[in-house]
């Protein structure tokens, strides 16, 4: 037995709300085992029913041809006799005929979905239709399959993500506390350097906050947008002078090429700026000394006209088996996660910011020849 007390903004007061649970760990929020014995009731009913009126249109068919056999020889008229007592048992035949062809392409698949249905409605995600069992519903057991899939996989990011977030704000949490304590019970002196220390951890759980809540308001479409009218090359210029003196530091030479200093392209610059500097920013974290970096803009032609920026680089690159989830939340190329600079949010939010912007993102990398982000936006 669990008590949860819920409490709204909206209205101070309390709703409690009390679950009992059984000792099966059943999902409170589901009804109970018999409940869902009852919904398939109906369907478990329909074999016997099909049995039961095959019984009764068998008895028909017999006694007409019992009336045949005994009317015809009084009254010496048998082909009358045979059409009125034959017919029964011909149309009866038809009718087995028709209900077994008709639970075969009808009854069956929408039994097996039903099924399914019932199973997803019970937390079931894993539930799924054989596709190869009817030709007239192939295309809405994909579907539903599909359907089911993606249900299965956003459940389990939702999962994956509680997780994350409670891995990102343990360490520094663990780290302010610790050095407090530390402060407090004499074993650390109060001096500059703890109480930097302390502040960069506050500094870290600011920033990973301020992540979660940009990515769930791009997510949700609620993100504010100030689109201006700029010349891309200003933008790239911008982005050579922020960063061109730590690429020289480490020996990386950072170019830029604009195709045409003249294309104008409508935007949030700030919210563009913030997608460039993350990926010229994971570029330089990851590519060694004497490699190269280059940014790239050009026009797209065409009936969808637009433009299109890359951002290369000589590095590490990407394995092909971590490729399809570097856009996803607090995904990071070193699993163990020794790195607590960055939030592991930064590609998230450039994905839902470039497509807050109506364009797209994707990435192509060779490991230990680099990789190639490429950002397409429409004019």
């Amino acid at each position: 037995m669990a008590l949860v007390i819920v409490s709204s903004n909206d209205n101070p007061t309390f709703n409690l709300q009390l679950i009992i649970m059984s000792h099966n760990h059943e999902n409170p929020y589901f009804p109970p085992p018999h409940v869902r014995r009852r919904w398939r009731g109906g369907r478990r009913f329909f074999p016997f029913a099909i049995f039961f009126f095959t019984f009764i249109f068998l008895f028909i068919g017999g006694t007409a041809a019992i009336l045949y056999l005994i009317f015809s020889e009084y009254s010496g008229v048998r082909n009358i006799w045979l059409l009125l007592c034959g017919a029964p048992f011909a149309v009866v035949s038809l009718m087995i005929l028709a209900v077994i062809t008709l639970y075969s392409r009808f009854g069956k698949p929408l039994g097996q979905i039903f099924n399914a249905i019932d199973s997803v409605a019970e937390g079931n995600l894993s539930a799924r239709v054989p596709e190869n069992n009817s030709d007239m519903f192939s295309e809405l057991f994909k579907r539903f399959n599909k359907m089911v899939s993606e249900l299965e996989r956003a459940n389990q990011q939702r999962r994956n993500l509680t997780a994350d977030i409670a891995h990102e704000l343990r360490t520094p949490l663990h780290i302010i506390q610790g050095n407090l304590e530390g402060v407090i019970d004499g074993v650390y002196e109060p001096t500059p350097e703890h109480i930097n220390n302390t502040l960069d951890e506050t500094k870290l759980l600011a920033r990973l906050v301020n992540d979660l809540q940009t990515l769930s308001l791009a997510e949700t479409g609620q993100l504010p947008l100030h689109p201006t009218r700029f010349l891309l090359a200003d933008l790239m210029q911008d982005l050579t002078s922020s960063f061109s003196s730590q690429a020289a530091s480490e020996g990386i030479d950072l170019q830029t090429h604009v195709s045409d200093p003249t294309q104008e392209i409508t935007a949030d610059y700030d919210r563009l700026n913030q997608v460039l500097s993350n990926l010229i920013s994971n570029a330089l974290r990851h590519t060694p000394s004497g490699g190269k970096i280059s940014l790239e803009a050009e026009s797209i032609v065409g009936e969808e006209r637009g433009v299109r920026i890359k951002v290369n680089d000589t590095g590490a690159g990407i394995p092909s088996d971590d490729l399809p989830f570097i856009f996803d939340r607090f995904w990071r190329g070193d699993k163990s996660r020794s790195g607590r600079v960055n939030s592991g949010l930064g590609l998230a939010i450039a994905k839902q910011l470039i497509q807050a912007h109506g364009g797209t993102i994707e990435a192509q990398s060779e490991l230990g020849k680099g990789t190639t982000f490429s950002i397409e936006l429409p004019l």
